[in-house]
C-alpha cells in the first residue's frame, strides 16, 4: 500500500493541497496501480526558515542515500 509525504512551503490554498495530492495519487496509479483505497498521503508545511534549519538538512540531505530525485539547489 502506497504511502506518499508530502513536505511543502506554507502558503498553498486547500484546493492546491487537494489537487496536489489528487495528482500525486491519479500519477501513481497509472504507473503502479491499485485503487483510490490502497493509497494515503500526509501533508507538512514549513516555513521558509524551518525548510532551511529543519527540512532541508534532516529530512532532505540526511537522507541523501535514498532520495531518488536530490533537489537542484543547496542552502
Amino acid at each position: 500500500m502506497p504511502h506518499f509525504q508530502i513536505n511543502l512551503l506554507e502558503g498553498k490554498s486547500e484546493e492546491q493541497k487537494k489537487e496536489l495530492v489528487a495528482e500525486v495519487i491519479k500519477a501513481a496509479q497509472k504507473v503502479v496501480g491499485m485503487g483510490d483505497d490502497s493509497y494515503s498521503v500526509s501533508l507538512e508545511e514549513f516555513s521558509a526558515e524551518e525548510w532551511k534549519n529543519e527540512v532541508y538538512p534532516n529530512k532532505i540531505m540526511a537522507n541523501e542515500d535514498i532520495l531518488v530525485k536530490k533537489p537542484g539547489y543547496t542552502m
